[in-house]
């Protein structure tokens, strides 16, 4: 497989939020390395406003699983060079065996995963960015410094203004071992506000009601939580100070608008490279207990049952370094 002497390509990342925005530095790099070249990308409808408006990308095709012949035939119209792989599961591979196209692959490294969260056996240290690992599988091409992409147009308009103190809060997760608990983000949220910050809650469909429930509790907040409406959350999240959020999509939507993050992490470790990748940021971790990570994509319960990855963290013993990691973006 030669770049340089391809025209065209297609790259499959079907899904979800986070490594859709993480696969934004090997599309920019390769489009800087070979102008020419005529990229499409393939992704779940759900989450194609991350390339909707992304100039990298030449156009962009939507997986629906209820309608995979039309767009096979469609693909196959457009006679790729070959494809990049970023997923690498069985969908992806499933829609490539129909093209009969050469690809280059994403490799996952899934024993270490496991031996890292069964055994706790680390083999990840050299601590390699999602990104990263996504540009290892095409030769010849180096990743600049710049960051995650978000293309927003003029056409959104923010909810949010400059001229006030905000502090993004991104209190969801999909899954309950990744989220920090609502009391917490509650009784951080009153602490900042004595501060003179203005909270503003950030999340999608699925944490509306979280977000609705913190709200509840902090009257002056501003609750942002919506339809899933990503290119919205984003310009307002634009306006904010900080995020503070969980290992989740929104934390990287938060890095791909250049704006600070502060990110917790309970279950998950940042060794499997789901870290805010180049970007301002602090990461608050327990790293006193012995049964972290328990799962690389999270949990729907902590299963030792006391979940001290996250209530160790409390807002008062975190509180002074987030209150002077974001003063230093002020």
């Amino acid at each position: 497989m030669k770049l340089k002497n391809a025209n065209k390509i297609l790259i499959i990342r079907l899904s979800s939020l986070g490594d859709i925005l993480l696969t934004t530095p090997i599309t920019r790099a390769i489009k800087t390395a070979f102008p020419k070249i005529q990229i499409d990308f393939l992704v779940k409808d759900k989450y194609s406003d991350v390339y909707k408006y992304n100039p990298m990308i030449n156009k962009l095709f939507l997986y629906k699983s209820e309608s995979v012949v039309g767009f096979i035939l469609e693909l196959k119209k457009n006679n790729y060079d070959f494809v990049i792989d970023l997923h690498n599961n069985f969908r992806s591979r499933e829609i490539i065996r129909k093209l009969k196209l050469s690809v280059v692959k994403y490799k996952k490294h899934n024993l270490k995963k496991f031996l890292f969260v069964k055994f706790k056996l680390n083999l990840l240290k050299a601590l390699k960015s999602i990104p990263e690992r996504y540009a290892e599988c095409i030769p010849k091409i180096t990743l600049d410094e710049y960051g995650l992409d978000l293309f927003i147009p003029h056409s959104i308009k923010p909810k949010l203004n400059e001229k006030e103190k905000y502090i993004g809060i991104c209190p969801g997760s999909r899954h309950f071992s990744k989220r920090y608990p609502k009391e917490y983000f509650i009784e951080l949220s009153k602490m900042l506000i004595q501060t003179g910050y203005k909270i503003v809650l950030f999340g999608g469909k699925d944490d509306m009601m979280l977000c609705n429930e913190i709200s509840n509790e902090i009257q002056s907040a501003i609750n942002l939580s919506n339809e899933d409406d990503l290119l919205l959350t984003a310009a307002d999240m634009k306006h904010c100070k900080a995020i503070i959020c969980n290992d989740s999509g929104l934390m990287h939507t938060a890095t791909a608008t250049k704006t600070p993050v502060a990110v917790f992490y309970g279950s998950t470790v940042r060794e499997f490279g789901f870290f805010p990748y180049n970007s301002e940021n602090i990461i608050f971790e327990n790293n006193s207990i012995s049964c972290r990570p328990c799962s690389h994509i999270g949990l729907n319960k902590c299963p030792k049952k006391h979940f001290k990855c996250m209530k160790e963290l409390t807002p008062k013993r975190i509180f002074n370094d987030l209150e002077n990691f974001i003063k230093c973006y002020e």
